[in-house]
């Protein structure tokens, strides 16, 4: 190596060192030490000298946490050691039973113990693999065995280290915490979302949870996650100290932030005062959002003796659960939304009130039986959560503050939208706009159309449709299939290559299988898993619409609700119009994973266990479904097989106590592909 270089590759050094402390300082301690104009200089400097040098660029450098190619799907992971869930206790009394139920494992030893108290994160989970101290793998909590390799998002997030700091780091060890949205960083998103026309998210939970799942890593480096870190353990299940407290201790040392609050305390009578002051004090001054503590034995020896109950959670640790954040307001009036099919649905409009940290202007009044239960007036003072920390819900009045002015409220006998009549079926809960074209379902419709879960029309945001819906060029879910690149470009914010993407995208959707397309109709009661489920069992558009309401409700899973639903949707003439007009258009109205009617399964319960070599559970469900069985949970009698993989547990030894039969996931493949062996030799015969 040349004189320059040497120096070149020593400069490369200093300086990730450097920007590493540097966002150490910035993201973890909260103290900077270098102005933002001084981190930039000193990055791009550092960007210039690897982008000259290639060989120098590091998978530690601060340059590599934004910019890998997008991903078309996150691989699957298997965690160290199975993560575990905690069991909750909600008030003092369960705090004080828990600590019972641990006394009568190990005696007096706990209160030599003590506890660790530290802040319940409300965030996503994530396991971080470090190898020698570098970080490796990052992946979600999944279902505690396995996760979703989400590495290339988690290396995005300023504050996880992507080298551990000091020394004496295990040679394997997956360090264990939650990635969250600060309030104020949340705030700044859903604000920019409603400038770009988009719909905003509802919390910041499921924002960092999303945030984590997006293929594309510079989108997840754009979003302001944090992380806490609160475990860490070798692949052995040991832990890297000798309590919960220096664990903690030696986490902040290697540079994983480690949330804020926590405390040791000797007695659960202080565990109690502790939470009681974070509820009611410190839970409203912090940035994010907790829904409780976590109190856990402190030594990590007593840990151990203590065990897992159940195999899913430790009996050293608990959830302290809180209550819910409340506050009074008035409510001012109750509006009505219309949705997707036609369900009209009432909602608070109240006086601004500070409620768990967020501004609460709108609630949730669920139906009309609930209102009238709960005797809700317009203008009455009324007590307002956030149920789960999350959704604003109005959860009374306050009848002793009424002056004589509120007024009772009924459901409006016209749509508040179209004008048109205004029905209610039977025992249902639920009022309908019986307009099919009614103005407020034809958005929230078209919107629910093209959402990913449905016909999964990329670029087809909420905004787009209210334009096209504002242009006339659309009027139902048919009318997207014809529109043309000239109508596109001719609206704001239409570019020529955004608009030729975005017809693509509708041509694409053109190929969803039947499923999706019946699920995006929005007929009344009919989910995701239902619409599965009759798609499956009719292979056709057609062969459903000719099934009986009877005939339809004898479909599993389904029942009469459903099926009655079903069958007045498709005796609606306008409902056959659209049909058509999709079928013009040529939109795939078959299921390609249809049931076989002569299945090799047919009549077959099955259940699976443990890990099998090649099929996810999911795989392996759709399999004994397409060969006519069906999947259940638990193991019983009646029972046809069960199929078992690695650490199969309970359920095997469940099976061979009632002498079910037990197979193997190579068997199983023999077994549903039978039928189409059968059906070929028969057709090699004749």
């Amino acid at each position: 190596m040349s004189a320059v270089e040497s120096a070149t590759s020593e400069r490369a050094e200093a300086l990730r060192a450097l920007l590493t402390r540097a966002q150490h300082e910035y993201y973890v301690l909260d103290r900077p030490a270098l102005s933002d104009q001084e981190y930039d200089q000193l990055f791009r400097e550092l960007q210039a000298i690897e982008n000259a040098y290639p060989a120098l660029r590091t998978d530690d450098s601060p340059t590599q946490r934004v910019g890998a190619p997008i991903q078309s799907g996150f691989p699957s992971h298997r965690h160290l050691v199975r993560m575990m869930s905690l069991d909750n206790a909600f008030d003092q009394a369960e705090l004080e039973a828990w600590e019972q139920s641990i006394e009568r494992v190990v005696g007096a030893a706990v209160h030599e113990s003590g506890y660790t108290v530290e802040l319940k994160i409300d965030g996503a989970a994530v396991a971080l693999t470090y190898r020698d101290g570098l970080l490796v793998t990052a992946a979600t909590r999944g279902d505690g065995t396995e996760g979703e390799d989400v590495t290339r998002n988690v290396r995005t997030i300023r504050g996880v280290p992507l080298r551990l700091m000091g020394s004496g780091h295990p040679p394997l060890m997956e360090i264990r915490g939650e990635v969250y949205l600060p309030f104020a960083g949340f705030e700044r998103m859903n604000e920019a979302r409603v400038a770009a026309g988009e719909p905003v998210y509802v919390n910041p939970r499921n924002a960092a949870a999303g945030s984590m799942r997006q293929l594309d890593p510079a989108i997840t480096a754009q979003r302001p996650l944090r992380f806490f870190g609160y475990a860490a353990v070798l692949p052995d299940g040991s832990v890297p100290a000798s309590s919960q407290w220096a664990l903690l201790e030696t986490l902040g040392a290697w540079g994983v932030p480690v949330a804020p609050h926590r405390a040791r305390c000797r007695t659960i009578a202080e565990v109690a005062t502790w939470a009681n002051t974070v509820e009611h004090e410190t839970r409203a001054a912090l940035g994010f959002a907790i829904d409780g503590g976590v109190v856990k034995v402190n030594d990590v020896a007593l840990q151990d003796e203590l065990g897992v109950r159940n195999d899913r959670t430790p009996r050293w640790a608990v959830a302290r659960k809180f209550a819910p954040d409340m506050a009074v307001t008035r409510l001012a009036r109750i509006d009505v939304n219309v949705g997707r099919t036609g369900v009209l649905t009432p909602f608070a409009v109240l006086e601004p009130v500070e409620v768990g940290g967020a501004t609460v202007t709108f609630a949730s009044l669920h139906n009309a039986d609930q209102i009238a239960a709960k005797d809700l007036r317009e203008g009455d003072w009324v007590q307002v959560v956030r149920a789960g920390d999350v959704i604003p819900y109005v959860l009374g009045p306050v009848p002793e503050r009424r002056d004589g002015h509120e007024r009772p409220w009924h459901m409006p006998a016209a749509c508040p939208r179209c004008d048109a009549p205004v029905v209610r079926d039977g025992e249902d809960v639920a009022s309908y706009c019986t307009n099919v074209a009614c103005p407020g379902r034809q958005l929230e419709g078209l919107v629910h159309f093209a959402s990913k879960d449905a016909m999964d029309i990329d670029g087809l945001s909420y905004a787009r449709i209210q334009q096209l819906l504002a242009a006339g060029y659309v009027r139902d879910a048919a009318d997207l299939f014809a529109v043309t690149v000239e109508q596109l470009v001719g609206l704001e914010r239409f570019g020529r290559k955004s608009a030729e993407n975005l017809v693509a995208a509708i041509a694409a959707a053109k190929q969803q299988p039947l499923s999706r397309l019946l699920f995006g109709l929005g007929i009344r009661h009919v989910g995701a898993q239902a619409a599965q489920l009759l798609a499956r069992q009719y292979g056709s558009l057609d062969a459903m619409m000719a099934a009986s309401a009877a005939q339809l409700g004898e479909v599993r899973g389904v029942g009469h609700i459903i099926a009655d639903s079903v069958a007045s949707y498709f005796a609606d003439p306008n409902v056959v119009a659209l049909l058509n007009k999709l079928r013009a258009h040529g939109l795939r109205l078959d299921e390609p994973n249809a049931i076989q009617a002569d299945g090799p399964l047919t009549g077959a319960t099955v259940v699976l266990t443990g890990t099998l070599p090649t099929l996810s559970r999911g795989e392996a469900t759709a399999l004994v479904e397409k060969a006519g069985g069906r999947v259940t949970s638990s193991v019983s009698r009646k029972t046809t097989f069960v199929v078992a993989g690695d650490e199969a547990g309970s359920k095997l030894d469940k099976a061979r106590e009632l002498g079910v039969e037990v197979i193997d996931e190579a068997e199983l493949r023999r077994r549903t592909s039978a039928a189409s062996t059968d059906r070929h030799a028969a057709d090699d015969l004749t």
